[in-house]
């Protein structure tokens, strides 16, 4: 769950980077559904528990068809209806459909879109979970094939982003022309981390850095503390101390690592990009101006939803994984807990989004190396915290034209506040509270603060309540309308020094095992940003096709 990832990243300039809704309606209802009405035979074997399915009861039946079957097989198996799972079975219809026919995407639980959870009551539409993403041309594709072009809503590009320091919300600067005015870093700051970027700094250390370790050494202690330490709270809730420069921010790193300094290395991506042959742009997208993020009118839960209807009976949910056994030859099978009882279904391909510590458990049969290396990765705690204040509990000093504007804050923890980040929902989309009224949304938790778990939502509220008087709200304002605590937690993937080398352990092992087919999806392999999921959902696809393809050949 990627929370204050998109809302507030550094300017692209400057960044280093870079689940929801009701019963699918396109979905029909299990009852109806001929692949889960067995017969008794095969209900009494598969009830059993027995962990063998005789490979001989296994009969191929298209999905949507009128028959009733042993079990069914189709093309590829995605194993989870969060966003990166629906965007691979999308990315493998629009784009792959020659070769993945039939594809099928389980859900455990009664609705699609992971983390992704919009609300809407009272006037109020609020977010739960991610709440925004990068309107990168991957995800706006996801959109425009869903059918919701016409329902995307953008932030203003030019809203400021916040920093507290010194007790004071300090605007990030936008651009280069920015530079010599934010007060966010002192003129002594603004030169160290100028002669690092152009090189003037100690030389890599030969083993992998930290973040924290990276920026102080090319960038500066200020550029740390100041930025990229309350970065990392936004977007990983994560330990810059603990946190992989390589895995986390691999952009950045690798251009230090190809052009020998930041500066350096961005000439070089620039040089080859215009070397490169331009691919044409899809007439279809939208084209967003500037540094912005982007949602959808009635919030992020129309996307997961949109594309679970246009896959209609596809989605399954309320099928929770129980098992999944590798067939003599290629393929798999695998037995479903569904409302109706046990299911069998078998599967050329399979991709698991689920996150690793559920796919652990679930490949711990198969291959115990790649099982261990995937109980290691760690999710810490975060809670969304969603309340609302009149507008005049504002503080002046925090107010534009009379009126709160801007994409949201963040807070280093040197600054003595709980709360990891602040985001101006009212004012970054419309229509998402009524008249006079200020929505905010908190988050608060973190690897550096994993103690909120056993706190009351009442607590919650209260910290956040008592930061945020700190420096946004008066303080003798009267008490905020709490909408919404959510706590998650397992909220975000760390991406810690070794993170890219025990998902290298893991795939390798699926792999020497003799797992063809078997693939590792979702934000632990991508990344925690939303639109990075949907950009490793295409990328998952495209193996899953070449895959296929190649099996077709054999």
């Amino acid at each position: 769950m990627a929370s204050l990832t998109e809302l507030l990243p550094l300017p692209t300039r400057w960044s280093f980077s870079a689940r929801s809704g009701s019963r699918n309606p396109g979905s029909s209802s299990h009852a109806k559904n001929p692949f889960v009405n067995l017969p008794t035979k095969t209900k009494r074997l598969l009830l059993s528990r027995c962990s063998v399915v005789k490979e001989s009861m296994i009969s191929s039946s298209k999905p949507g068809g009128d028959g009733a079957a042993d079990g069914y097989s189709v093309d590829c198996v995605v194993v989870g209806g969060g966003i990166s799972g629906l965007g691979i079975a999308q990315a493998l219809a629009t784009k792959h459909g020659d070769v993945a026919r039939e594809v099928i995407v389980t859900e455990a639980r009664d609705r699609v879109g992971g983390n992704i959870t919009t609300v809407e009551q009272d006037g109020y539409l609020w977010e739960e979970g991610p709440n925004s993403f990068q309107p990168s041309d991957p995800i706006l594709t996801l959109a425009v094939d869903s059918g919701l072009k016409d329902e995307l809503v953008l932030g203003d590009p030019d809203a400021p982003r916040f920093v507290l320091w010194n007790g004071k919300l300090r605007p990030v600067p936008a651009k280069p022309t920015d530079l010599p005015f934010f007060d966010l870093m002192s003129f002594g700051g603004k030169l160290r981390a100028g002669f690092g970027a152009i090189g003037i700094r100690p030389p890599p250390p030969g083993h992998e850095e930290s973040v924290e370790d990276f920026v102080r050494r090319n960038l500066g202690d200020e550029v740390f503390e100041r930025l990229i330490e309350p970065f990392c709270s936004g977007v990983y809730a994560g330990d810059p101390s603990k946190l992989s420069m390589k895995a986390a921010f691999g952009k950045v790193w690798k251009l230090e690592q190809n052009g020998g300094s930041i500066i350096g290395g961005t000439f070089k991506a620039i040089q080859e990009r215009s070397r490169s042959p331009k691919q044409p742009r899809d007439p279809r997208l939208p084209k967003p101006k500037g540094q912005t993020v982007g949602s959808f009118r009635k919030g992020l839960a129309m996307l997961p939803n949109a594309i679970s209807a246009g896959l209609g009976s596809k989605v399954k949910l309320s099928w929770k994984l129980s098992s999944i056994r590798k067939l003599d030859g290629r393929g798999y099978t695998l037995i479903y807990e569904t409302p109706e009882g046990l299911v069998s279904l078998q599967a050329k391909s399979v991709v698991m989004t689920v996150p690793s510590y559920v796919a652990s458990s679930l490949l711990q049969p198969l291959s115990e190396v790649a099982a261990d290396a995937l109980s290691k990765f760690y999710y810490p705690p975060v809670a969304a915290v969603t309340v609302s204040y009149p507008k005049e509990a504002i503080r002046k000093e925090c107010l534009m034209d009379g009126e709160l504007k801007g994409f949201g804050q963040l807070h280093p923890r040197s600054q003595g506040v709980e709360t990891l980040g602040t985001l101006y929902s009212s004012t970054l989309f419309p229509n998402r509270a009524p008249p006079g009224r200020v929505l905010l949304l908190n988050y608060i938790g973190g690897a550096i603060n994993t103690g909120i778990v056993s706190k009351s939502k009442s607590d919650l509220v209260e910290a956040v309540d008592r930061d945020l008087r700190k420096m946004l709200i008066n303080t003798n304002a009267v008490d905020p309308l709490v909408l919404g605590v959510r706590v998650w937690p397992q909220a975000i993937p760390q991406f810690l020094i070794g993170h890219l080398d025990l998902l290298e352990a893991a795939k390798t092992a699926l792999e020497v095992g003799g797992m063809e087919g078997l693939f590792l999806g979702g934000n632990f392999v991508s990344g925690v940003a939303l639109g990075r999921c949907v950009e490793g959902a295409y990328e998952s696809a495209a193996q899953v096709s070449n895959y296929l393809a190649k099996y077709a050949c054999k």
